[in-house]
């Protein structure tokens, strides 16, 4: 294991010492592994040809009982994918990630922007495949806004039954990670210093991005969970961790903020430090947020970014944010922290009243479906990035 362990991230013998030779044999394979079924796919993709492609889309909106004499791979994936994992009931799938919707969306496009992406930028192998592929910069708005119609897609009350939009997008993002991981090696990806691309680790990272970190966000601005939310929204992303691919030996048990964060340290101690690449997406990041600000609050695109930087402080950090760039604000620092009480105070006073909460769930899921149908942005790159089949060499940059 030793001899294979990828040399940009932390030593196998510090893994050892912290957590054990078992979680360190883990990791290692982690780091050596991307998504078998996801990757054999676009395997068959390249070998085969548009007709496996075809099929592979037919089966994600009709399912594989919809398709005669499937490619292998693909209906080993779509065969996995139908099936649910150990511990979540058909009701899972029903109910969708419903403590989320208590809050309104602009609350998740703020955890996920200032939250979740800027920590998912954070590790050196992310970093380095987006500057790999050509997506560092370019594109970064777009990047969000694709990112953002997933999330709120796949957690939707029954969103995640086969066929349904958030079904279907989350299985697109799956096929775009191994086409991906393909890419990058045809770039120069150096595996021999971070692993496979899109390796366990960063997904099991990008998992605990949209779970511990964006709700842990919500949190310091006063959209907080009861410990009973944050457990059913956990056990709900097992499940979207199982049709991402995500191996569930990594993930099993994790239905709490304790879990999460004992698994978090596991995967922050072989992150690696901070590329420089990292500053740059962050950078980015914050402008694009900042822009869609403009029209969503009104903001002047100045004052909007110096809120989200504020915020990402927040949520992250001085020492995380220091070494982003992020800058401090102490009068917005104050104003955040004063709006954040109120909001905590009008919470509380909400859940004393739970019919007076359905509603306004039910407000906010209505809310979102609306914001998705109003969507103008047209097919997201997972949507319609097909990589069709051709010699393997370096192929053009998916446009942006």
């Amino acid at each position: 294991m030793t001899a294979s362990w990828p040399t940009g991230r932390s030593p196998r013998a510090e893994l050892v010492a912290r957590f054990g030779e078992a979680r360190a044999d883990l990791v290692g394979r982690a780091l050596r592994t991307g998504d078998p079924l996801a990757d054999a796919v676009v395997d068959e993709i390249r070998a085969r040809g548009r007709a496996v492609r075809e099929q592979f889309d037919r089966g994600i909106r009709h399912g594989l009982a919809s398709l005669q004499d499937p490619p292998p791979a693909v209906a080993a994936l779509l065969s996995s994918a139908e099936s649910l994992p150990a511990g979540i009931t058909p009701a899972v799938v029903e109910a969708g990630a419903r403590p989320v919707f208590t809050s309104p969306p602009p609350v998740h496009t703020l955890s996920l922007s200032a939250g979740a992406l800027l920590r998912t930028y954070g590790s050196p192998s992310i970093a380095v495949l987006l500057d790999t592929t050509g997506r560092l910069v370019d594109g970064a708005e777009r990047r969000l806004t694709e990112t953002g119609r997933w999330l709120l897609s796949a957690t939707l009350p029954g969103a995640l039954r086969p066929g349904e939009p958030g079904y279907v997008m989350t299985l697109q993002v799956r096929i775009l990670h191994a086409h991906m991981r393909e890419l990058a090696r045809t770039r120069g990806y150096d595996e021999r210093a971070h692993g496979t691309p899109i390796n366990q680790i960063d997904l099991a990272r990008t998992w605990l991005d949209f779970t511990l970190v964006s709700l842990r966000a919500e949190e310091t601005i006063g959209f907080g969970l009861t410990d009973a939310e944050i457990a059913e929204v956990y056990t709900y992303w097992q499940l979207l961790g199982h049709l991402l691919g995500i191996d569930a030996e990594l993930t099993a048990g994790v239905t709490g903020h304790r879990a999460a964060a004992r698994l978090d340290d596991l995967v922050t101690a072989v992150t690696g430090p901070l590329a420089p690449q990292a500053r740059v997406l962050a950078g980015a990041t914050v402008d694009a947020i900042a822009a869609l600000l403009v029209g969503s609050l009104r903001l002047p695109r100045p004052v909007g970014r110096l809120l989200l930087e504020v915020l990402a402080r927040r949520f992250h950090g001085p020492q995380v944010a220091d070494a982003l760039g992020l800058r401090r604000s102490r009068l917005l620092e104050v104003a955040v922290g004063a709006g954040s009480r109120v909001v905590r105070f009008r919470r509380e006073r909400l859940r004393r009243r739970p019919a007076a909460l359905e509603d306004s769930r039910r407000r906010n899921v209505a809310a979102t479906r609306a914001l998705l149908a109003d969507d103008q942005i047209g097919p997201a790159l997972f949507q319609s990035y097909r990589g069709e089949p051709g010699p393997r060499h370096a192929p053009e940059r998916p446009s942006r």
